[in-house]
């Protein structure tokens, strides 16, 4: 499968490609930085929201933790400032781009308003875990979709549809399929950092159903994972880059969850690379959905045949 280079697609799709690309980068430092704020114990470090101790710059309250809550606030403001510019000029200028775009940048639009609403209820409940759960799965759904983005404006859409038809049927289901599975497992992960089961589980013993529970799902996750790059190296070409990238990154996960244990979460710079492979598993798995062709299109290809 090709890649439309900047230089040969349009000037609109070549700029918004840009965007979209630098937007999908500073979504995944914006994870690391959540998941620094979350193991640095920073998530109140700000008490108030939006403001932090009723200022835009605490400078006299600065110290790691209110730069860290800090920081990640600002982020998420630029990223979604720069999503919401995305959608607007997709949905102006939709008859210029790929059918897809229109309805996935105004899906990142509509899960930044909600990450925003969920960002306040972290603070103002004091950081209950479902809250902190769900606005950690709605920053890697936004990095599913932004990564799907960018391919449907980088790639050729008649290479895709050559590409689709010349996989089995079922690809595109088992492609989404895998990368539901992969977001599932996150959630499971999620929950269970948002508890501290793993420092319970390991200092006394609680919490360790959690612990037994996500290490069973990334076996399933990753043997999922394994499977469909197996199967892309072998009968999809242009694809094999993605997939040699989705089995190193579930290696690394692999590798990072049996040291952080044996670390016994002693190292955060350990946990927060688990959380940021899994945003770049995310990501990686939404370009091979993307390059595979959509389920819903596939289906609607064939009540039409």
């Amino acid at each position: 499968m090709t890649t439309i280079g900047l230089g040969s697609a349009t000037p609109l799709r070549a700029r918004l490609a840009t965007l979209s690309a630098h937007l999908l980068v500073a979504l995944v430092a914006l994870v690391a930085i959540g998941g620094a704020t979350r193991v640095m114990e920073a998530g109140l470090a700000c008490p108030d929201w939006p403001l932090c101790y009723g200022s835009l710059l605490p400078g006299h309250r600065m110290n790691v933790q209110v730069f860290l809550e800090w920081f990640h606030r600002l982020d998420a403001f630029v990223v979604g400032v720069g999503l919401l510019v995305l959608a607007a000029v997709s949905c102006w200028c939709r008859r210029q781009l790929p059918a897809a775009i229109p309805p996935l940048t105004l899906a990142a639009a509509a899960l930044v308003a909600l990450q925003g609403a969920l960002g306040a209820l972290t603070v103002t409940l004091l950081l209950p875990f479902p809250v902190v759960t769900a606005h950690l799965l709605t920053a890697l759904l936004l990095v599913a979709l932004l990564s799907a983005c960018t391919q449907a404006l980088l790639v050729d859409p008649a290479e895709v549809g050559e590409a689709r038809r010349a996989a089995p049927s079922l690809w595109p289901w088992l492609t989404a399929l895998v990368a539901v599975a992969v977001l599932l497992q996150c959630t499971l992960g999620g929950l269970m950092a948002t508890q501290w089961a793993t420092g319970a589980c390991l200092a006394s013993g609680d919490g360790c159903h959690w612990l037994a529970a996500h290490r069973h799902g990334a076996r399933a996750a990753a043997a999922a994972v394994l499977l469909l790059a197996g199967f892309t190296l072998w009968r999809r070409p242009g694809e094999r880059p993605l997939a040699a990238l989705a089995a190193a990154l579930v290696l690394g996960q692999i590798a990072l969850g049996v040291w952080s244990l044996r670390l016994s979460l002693s190292v955060p710079a350990v946990t927060v690379a688990h959380q940021v492979g899994a945003a770049l598993l995310v990501a990686v798995l939404a370009a091979l959905v993307a390059r595979s062709g959509s389920p819903r299109s596939q289906f609607l290809e064939v009540i039409h045949g």
